[in-house]
């Protein structure tokens, strides 16, 4: 297919250009192709270079592109339509690549779905979504059978032969206990991936989406009930985002290996492995969870060259790297997203691996990614890093988002890019609200430099305003992880009838030592101003609450908070009224 040239936009139609120099777009020929077109068209030019490996499993790109061909012809047969809703809930193995380009390939819509979610926020999805079929993991059966919402057709595979030997029997037990059973080989509904792909065709003929803006990948953003929040991608969003990423790695093709464990379930792991693997022809070294020691055993066994991860993956392999290096004899690139880096990890892990250890930042509304440390040794550790190419980012008020800021302003980050989402599923109002004369407002507090790096300050809404001074969670943090005794902090805002909020710290404490409030609370003072200290320390025994992608979840300890304080209202409400 022809290749579809982009627009410049230039300063004179652009001012606020001037303020950022890097992002000036490069213009791009982006392939005018739908999502399953990449895997499609690498399978041609390199069918019998590795698409992936999963323990002794591999896969060429031929045989890949078989298979998925086959889940289309397996998905039709069973009535799926242009434009039907599709969900997949799997780990990372190569039933997922092969099942999302084969819902792609039967003019599907794929719905990602959490192994992580509970059953009320599955079927509260396969209900907006008005999801047909849901092609699942045996050992998440639950998730999906037993809810409120039930699918016309479910399709299960396992992971169960392809473990080691030492890991089947607990794989077993596991099973038993979730289900208490496989799931019955005779119900009309449920059907064995296996099964189903051997009486498939081969030679299924892919179907073309009616546009490329049509919808491809619905990820949900939250909501255990009513309709959840979902982003709605196009085709054209996938693969844009994937052919940034292509060019700014440097396009090199069929040379590199992506260790894939951050999941494909997240339109991080789908873009970063997922869909740039397929552009870049690289082999991805699959796992379907972070294990450090297992990570370490894949890195040292298939040495690949490329590392998507997450600041929690690089921290726990310090940990183990400190008491047994390991070799790194191809590792090139660690791109680090989903969460604030502290450089000091990303210095550790480049002298233990030799790799350039970047941090990048997207969010699920762009594909996600949107902006990464470039590669060529001038990055700066702290900084998101420049736009992709083709990106515009800019820096504007607060209030309005009308007014662009000078460098090293803290504003709220807006991008616009052939990457940004096309809407929220049904949902035009929570559209409108973030996407403004074609700009994608973030809520992320930033800040630009002259050189054009970008660095996020905070969330919009974890911005703590206290006697009329701004508090930036992040910069708090920042410092509090110095303090001796403290493994994690969190900095919330804690309402306050005189100075509207106070500093609160929600606190991790580290189990080699001791933990002593009197030095926390002169540690504070010496090295954070008035403002800035917390007024409340709370003291945790385990972790801070997190996402899957190791993201303290500091909207769970507002939500904490505001319970407790209406708890202690209602108490001083009743001891009056006494």
């Amino acid at each position: 297919m022809p290749n579809e040239p982009k627009q410049s936009v230039d300063k004179q139609s652009a001012p606020w250009l001037e303020h950022y120099p890097s992002c000036v777009p490069l213009t791009l020929k982006y392939p005018t192709i739908p999502a399953w077109g990449l895997l499609d068209q690498t399978a041609h030019s390199y069918s019998d270079r590795e698409a992936c490996i999963y323990y002794k499993q591999r896969l060429t790109y031929a045989e890949l592109l078989e298979q998925a061909r086959r889940v289309a012809d397996t998905l039709v047969r069973m009535g799926v339509q242009p434009g039907d809703r599709v969900a997949i809930m799997l780990p990372n193995m190569p039933e997922t690549l092969a099942t999302l380009n084969g819902i792609w390939m039967a003019g599907g819509i794929v719905v990602a779905l959490s192994p992580l979610m509970v059953p009320a926020e599955v079927s509260a999805m396969l209900k907006a979504t008005e999801c047909r079929v849901v092609v699942a993991l045996d050992l998440l059966a639950p998730l999906v059978t037993r809810g409120e919402v039930r699918p016309e057709h479910v399709i299960f595979t396992t992971l169960k032969d392809r473990l080691p030997h030492w890991q089947r029997l607990g794989y077993a037990f596991a099973k038993i206990r979730r289900l208490g059973f496989w799931p019955a080989a005779d119900a009309p509904n449920q059907h064995f991936y296996e099964d189903e792909l051997a009486r498939s065709d081969r030679q299924f003929q892919p179907i073309e989406p009616n546009s490329l803006d049509d919808p491809a990948f619905i990820l949900p953003t939250g909501g255990t009930t009513g309709r959840p929040k979902a982003v709605v991608l196009t085709h054209r969003n996938l693969v844009a985002n994937a052919w940034q990423l292509f060019h700014w790695a440097g396009k090199d093709v069929a040379k590199h290996k992506i260790l894939s464990i951050v999941p494909f379930f997240h339109s991080y792991g789908m873009s970063t492995c997922v869909m740039n693997g397929a552009a870049m022809a690289a082999t991805l070294v699959l796992h379907h969870r972070f294990i450090p020691r297992v990570a370490l055993r894949l890195i040292e066994q298939h040495q690949p060259s490329v590392f998507p991860a997450v600041p929690a993956m690089l921290t726990a392999l310090n940990e183990l790297l400190r008491r047994k290096p390991i070799d790194f004899k191809e590792l090139r690139f660690c791109i680090s997203g989903g969460a604030p880096l502290d450089p000091a990890i990303a210095n550790e892990f480049a002298q233990h691996s030799g790799a350039t250890v970047v941090e990048g930042y997207g969010l699920s509304e762009a594909s996600p990614v949107t902006h990464t440390g470039p590669l060529d040794g001038t990055n700066r550790l702290g900084t998101i890093g420049l736009p992709m190419p083709d990106t515009e980012a800019r820096i504007v008020d607060e209030e309005t988002g009308a007014y662009t800021l000078a460098p090293s302003k803290v504003g709220e980050l807006v991008i616009r890019g052939p990457q940004v989402m096309s809407g929220y599923w049904k949902d035009p109002e929570a559209t409108a609200a973030v996407i403004r004369d074609g700009w994608l407002h973030t809520g992320d507090l930033a800040t630009c430099d002259e050189d054009g790096f970008f660095r996020i300050v905070d969330r919009k809404k974890d911005l703590i305003i206290t006697s009329g001074f701004n508090v930036y969670p992040t910069d708090v943090e920042h410092v509090l992880r110095q303090c001796p005794g403290i493994a994690d902090v969190a900095i919330i805002g804690f309402p306050d009838p005189q100075r509207g909020e106070i500093v609160k710290a929600v606190i991790a404490t580290d189990p080699n030592v001791s933990f002593d409030q009197k030095h926390f609370d002169r540690f504070a003072s010496e090295y954070l101003a008035k403002h800035k200290r917390p007024s409340i320390v709370e003291v945790l025994n385990g972790d801070l609450p997190r996402n899957f992608l190791g993201k303290v979840l500091r909207r769970e300890l507002r939500e904490q908070c505001a319970m407790e304080n209406n708890e202690v209202e209602t108490a001083s409400v009743a001891d009056s009224t006494a």
